[in-house]
């Protein structure tokens, strides 16, 4: 009933901004992009400017009969129209092409020009319209006429505002567009080149036959968490925001960095080992030799990452022991335990069992099995010190733990060896706080880091 009510459509930035009708409802949130939105946005802009065109994503609008109320797209329209404002300002006056000058001028007569009384919008709004007069200063013609006619928007309008956020709402909750996974999805998919582009129908059919909550999963409990811990930053929640962690280099844009050198000669050897023609007779296959703390190679290769860490997350949590066979008795002992104790299943413990995953997996990565039962062993002391400190755990608690303590994942980070790692103390826990740890704090007595 509310898709025979919904009207959809294509239209460029141009024909967007002509809507004089448009308008910001109250019931709107601040104008909220920073700067660093903004920049990505212009990047993107003049990366794909030879595209036959660019889509910026969608809008939700409700129709009032006076005004076309924004519902959805708020921070994407109003940092369009600053940059057509920019442009009017710098580049009105010597604009040469007619079409050009004639859009500019409908532009001029007819865009909305928004009020803003939040001090969150006017700021926002007065910096990134300085980093904007900048960039737009540089723009030729061609590339304003590729921002006005061929960057566009899905356009949806209903008539019924309830509809208007029912829609919305349901997209949020389908919202594979809006899931932060999906957007990186977008994001690499545009960043393939051009000889990688025979691969995308298969590398796009691999990754649709994950599961939605568990890509969820992968990104926001285990990739998202390593990759902050290990830099001394906050992993609670993993959101569209923090995406650009997951965003490094384009292997054939990049500029001849020295940082970049070591990417491209990885890069390109294991394309040239796994391509040479006596591989189809010795039928070996070289993986990219991927870390979790890696500067990201965008595109094919960010794809092929996912797929690794995906098939080393699943095996391990399906059984830890399936990871290595040698495995000593005190190790097989530690994992039965976390296992298996009583309180294990508290939302609490679970955080706890997330942060001893994720440091003994990312040792793993880096070391593989070398010292394996030491690792396991000094992992858990530091992990399910947290349990037995604390009664009550949140997800703050761990986070807190992590960045105002010990530091495990930078400890591993840093480490060129083992012994640098375990060289590190950890302290004795002095009495448990919580309940239904009994066994964990028996096990902690039994490696004597109980008590004074």
């Amino acid at each position: 009933m509310l898709q025979e009510k919904l009207q959809t459509s294509i239209i460029s930035v141009g024909q967007l901004l002509q809507y004089s009708q448009l308008s910001i409802p109250v019931y709107q949130r601040p104008y909220k992009w920073t700067q660093k939105h903004v920049s990505q946005l212009i990047k993107d802009v003049s990366t794909f400017r030879n595209k036959t065109a660019y889509r910026f994503g969608t809008i939700v609008i409700h129709n009032d009969g006076y005004k076309f109320n924004i519902v959805d797209g708020q921070q994407r329209i109003i940092t369009l129209l600053l940059m057509v404002q920019a442009i009017l300002k710098h580049h009105k006056a010597v604009i040469k092409n007619p079409e050009l000058k004639n859009l500019l001028h409908l532009l001029e007569r007819k865009m909305f020009c928004p009020d803003f009384s939040n001090d969150i919008s006017i700021s926002n709004i007065s910096n990134n319209y300085q980093l904007i007069e900048r960039e737009v200063v540089k723009f030729d013609e061609e590339l304003i006429i590729f921002l006005l006619n061929r960057c566009e928007v899905i356009q949806f309008v209903l008539n019924d505002v309830s509809e208007a956020f029912q829609f919305f709402d349901a997209q949020n909750a389908r919202g594979r567009d809006l899931e932060p996974h999906d957007l990186l999805k977008a994001f690499h998919l545009r960043e393939f080149s051009e000889k990688d582009e025979p691969h995308k129908t298969q590398i796009v059919d691999t990754w649709e036959s994950m599961q939605s909550d568990e890509l969820s999963g992968l990104f926001a409990d285990f990739l998202f968490r390593v990759k902050c811990w290990s830099r001394m930053q906050s992993a609670r929640y993993f959101t569209k925001n923090e995406t650009d962690i997951f965003k490094g280099v384009n292997i054939d844009r990049i500029d001849a960095f020295a940082y970049a050198i070591p990417l491209r000669i990885a890069h390109r050897f294991v394309d040239n080992y796994n391509n040479n023609f006596e591989r189809q007779v010795d039928m070996q296959h070289m993986p990219y030799p991927f870390q979790l703390d890696q500067t990201i190679i965008n595109g094919r290769r960010f794809f092929e990452l996912i797929a690794y860490y995906k098939k080393t997350f699943d095996t391990y949590r399906q059984n830890i022991s399936a990871l290595h066979t040698t495995l000593n008795e005190r190790s097989k002992d530690i994992i039965d335990k976390i296992n298996n104790y009583e309180g294990r299943h508290r939302i609490g413990d679970s955080y706890v069992r997330m942060l001893f995953d994720c440091a003994l997996l990312f040792y793993i990565d880096r070391f593989g099995y070398t010292e394996i039962n030491k690792a396991i062993e000094k992992i858990f002391i530091w992990a399910y010190s947290v349990r037995l400190n604390y009664q009550n755990v949140q997800l703050a608690s761990v986070d807190n733990y992590v960045l105002q303590n010990l530091n495990l994942f930078r400890l591993i980070k840093d480490a060129t060896t083992p012994h640098d790692f375990f060289a590190q103390n950890i302290p004795s826990v002095v009495a448990n706080y919580s309940t239904k740890t009994k066994d964990i704090e028996n096990l902690f007595k039994t490696l004597q880091f109980y008590g004074n």
